[in-house]
């Protein structure tokens, strides 16, 4: 694992460490969790996007447009 240096205000890493403290973590974990999904973001929004390609090649309204209340009907 690698070590990285952070800079930020005194008080505000002080209330943070608290927090991780009230939560039975540390502030390196929650840091390293945050990291996680500030990466995991894009891949996500990669996915869905590969997701809506592969239904927009499957099914076809034919230009058709549709009304919210025809959307709506089930």
């Amino acid at each position: 694992m690698k070590n990285i240096t952070l800079s930020a205000d005194e008080k505000l890493i002080e209330k943070a460490r608290a927090k991780a403290r009230s939560e039975q973590t540390t502030l390196n974990e929650q840091f390293r969790q945050w990291l996680t999904t500030y990466v995991g973001r894009q891949q996500q929004a990669d996915a869905a996007m590969t997701t809506i390609k592969e239904l927009q090649s499957k099914y076809s309204t034919n230009g058709q447009r549709f009304s919210r209340e025809e959307m709506n009907e089930r």
